[in-house]
């Protein structure tokens, strides 16, 4: 029996064959074997031919993954559940190495290249670290790379920690602008209360909304070496379904767990909006820290859909660092649109009017051309 609290049916197959940038969180528990210490071989075999099928559709890959406190805590001889912070890093820091070779030997089999990335909590809360860790991933992904994202154990103390990699794969997908996030876990999704615990228990296969009576049904972590747990499952949902990005939860105990994923008993959230919807219609709420007189060349050529270049810019006004909401007007004054701009207000004062193979000379080091790109604006109607 299933839940009927959401009896609006949706095409979840359109939706997943429809995604074009999907983001993967890999537990622990799935990656490592608990009494071993070591990496599963033939399940991470399997999870990587997953991974380049999904590659060969033409989707964008990157990979979130958990297990190197497990499996340095295994080669420094530390019992699991009594570690300090401090045991933790020095674990993570040992194991950090073994997970990266395991990713590494996988797809240079295959002829593909995967990139490490660390990142805490700090990175997403600094708006500086925050446009620096968006611009390599995005990098990373038009280079074909596959990032495989970690959360810094290593440096990061208590304060600017997530503490689970289900979160910390929301920001990532948020940041990235992805369609779906998949959590696999060692549960096939959110039930109505712990199926481990209660025979009652009723599995609920999409969700359009995360209500307070969701919310009630996510309990704690289930085993020793999880941070996480249903909790923190709902929570990053809160945040992809906020900015059109989908999730959802699988079990990923058994070979090749992407493979069919989207005909498998599962827990979907669903976004009520595109990734590209949610965006626009968040630059448009945010408040401007400066504005944009353009000209009227350079106005037809946003309105078909062309970025804004600093040749087109004739005057900019305010204080505004890289990254801000700005608004940009016409030479009229009529106000065309909102964006996030690629340069800070002083930069943008240097390179007003200047064609792209100018604007290196004028700030004396290398840039992307676009003031605004298209992707990062939204028009008023």
């Amino acid at each position: 029996m299933e839940s009927d609290l959401n009896n609006i049916s949706p095409d979840i197959e359109k939706i997943y064959q429809q995604s074009k940038s999907i983001v993967i969180k890999v537990g622990s528990s799935l990656l490592v074997e608990d009494k071993l210490g070591a990496i599963k071989k033939e399940w991470f075999a399997s999870f990587i031919e997953d991974v380049i099928d999904l590659r060969k559709k033409g989707k964008a890959v990157i990979i979130v993954s958990s297990g190197a406190i497990n499996l340095g805590r295994k080669i420094l001889n530390l019992r699991a559940n009594e570690l300090t912070l401090e045991q933790e890093q020095a674990a993570a820091s040992v194991g950090q190495i073994e997970l990266s070779k395991e990713y590494q030997e996988q797809f240079k089999l295959k002829g593909l290249i995967c990139s490490q990335v660390l990142i805490t909590l700090d990175d997403f809360t600094n708006r500086r670290r925050y446009l620096n860790c968006k611009s390599t991933l995005k990098t990373l992904l038009t280079f074909g790379v596959i990032p495989i994202v970690n959360e810094n154990d290593t440096v990061a103390t208590d304060e600017i920690r997530y503490g689970d990699n289900d979160r910390l794969a929301a920001q990532v997908a948020s940041i990235c602008e992805s369609d779906l996030l998949i959590l696999l876990s060692d549960i096939d999704g959110l039930y109505t209360e712990s199926p481990k615990k209660s025979k009652n228990a009723v599995h609920i296969p999409f969700i359009n909304e995360i209500t307070e009576e969701i919310e009630l049904m996510a309990g704690g972590p289930e085993n020793d070496f999880s941070h996480g747990g249903m909790k923190t499952k709902i929570e990053a949902a809160k945040v992809t379904t906020s900015v059109g990005c989908n999730l959802i939860i699988a079990d990923g105990q058994n070979r090749n767990p992407i493979n069919n994923i989207s005909k498998r008993k599962a827990t979907w959230f669903l976004a009520s909006q595109s990734v590209k919807a949610a965006r626009k219609k968040w630059i448009l709420n945010m408040k401007s820290q400066g504005e944009i007189v353009i000209d009227f060349k350079a106005e037809k050529a946003l309105k078909s859909g062309n970025s804004l270049l600093p040749v087109g810019a004739k005057k900019c006004i305010g204080s505004f660092t890289r990254g801000d909401v700005v608004t940009v007007k016409g030479e009229d004054g009529q106000i065309i649109a909102k964006g996030l701009v690629s340069f800070s207000q002083i930069e943008t004062e240097k390179i007003l009017g200047l064609k792209s193979e100018e604007i290196s000379g004028a700030l004396g080091y290398n840039r992307k051309p676009e003031l605004i790109h298209r992707d990062n604006m939204a028009f008023f109607s």
